[in-house]
């Protein structure tokens, strides 16, 4: 799917790691996708007023400050598994059954925390997830707060579920779908590694685009299950493919002269405040 202005510029600015990204760069690489220079200025406008970028001088964006919390942590894909600890058994939970649900755009982003840090809904306003994170609930609950989780929300550690909700928590997440996510789409992305040295460089800026922010927007929004949960090391190998296709990709973009190392594959990965990269 082409992508639009505001996510390939967002995208650009989450990978350029705090570098400024300038009108320019910005225009030539929404040009690889069709997009005018209309189009970008009239976005980078809009961006601007909603603080998700601001100035960093003449002609020159960074990222702003609404958009700073959850771009740092979808920037951390990189290291999420060093996030990994032990699992006891033991669960963290969120309680938030008495927050109200009239605001809608306070749902959304509720439901966005919850969804990227792996908790499940078990019983209605109560949401779980193995707590095999570092730094245990205290990490989690800033976490979670800092992604737009209500301060009014419980978050705290559980654990002798009766049977019935032991067996319905192992449902939550379809873990042999997950295992299989992994290998087939680590496979996908090996096969492109495999071949794109033969397409033409403005193609296979395009391919790595689209099919990076895929792959990095799994990496995201995975769950981190413990074993026996999911396979562990399917999901490393998983990782490690995402880790070299990025690789491959910033190559890619910096052989095209576009921008200065920045491969946007995060483009797409819908991790900012919910009403940015519709």
């Amino acid at each position: 799917m082409k992508p639009t202005a505001k996510k390939l510029i967002l995208g650009l600015l989450l990978a350029a790691e705090g570098h400024p990204l300038s009108v320019r760069e910005a225009i030539l690489a929404c040009r690889l996708f069709n997009i005018t220079e209309n189009n970008v200025r009239v976005t980078l406008v809009r961006l601007s007023a909603e603080r998700l970028i601001e100035s960093r001088g003449r002609g020159a964006y960074g990222l702003g400050p609404a958009a700073q919390t959850t771009a740092s942590e979808v920037a951390h894909w990189h290291h999420a598994e060093q996030r990994l600890r032990s699992w006891s058994g033991e669960y963290i939970c969120v309680h938030s059954g008495a927050l109200g649900r009239s605001d809608r755009a306070a749902l959304r982003q509720r439901e966005r925390a919850l969804e990227m840090l792996g908790l499940r809904e078990l019983d209605r306003g109560l949401h779980v997830r193995p707590d095999n994170l570092s730094g245990g609930v205290d990490a989690l609950r800033l976490r979670l707060y800092s992604l737009g989780l209500e301060p009014g929300a419980a978050v705290f550690i559980a654990s002798g579920f009766d049977a019935a909700r032991v067996s319905r928590i192992a449902q939550l997440w379809d873990s042999e779908a997950l295992n299989q996510r992994y290998r087939q789409r680590g496979r996908k992305l090996e096969a492109w590694l495999e071949l794109y040295a033969d397409l033409e460089p403005d193609v296979a800026a395009r391919e790595s685009y689209l099919l990076g922010q895929e792959a990095i927007r799994t990496v995201v929004f995975d769950p981190w299950l413990p074993e026996p949960l999911v396979d562990a090391a399917a999901r490393h190998a998983y990782v490690e493919m995402v880790r070299r296709f990025d690789s491959a990709g910033k190559a890619i973009w910096r052989s095209l002269g576009v921008v200065k190392g920045a491969m946007p594959t995060m483009a797409a990965v819908p991790s900012l405040p919910t009403h940015t990269l519709q």
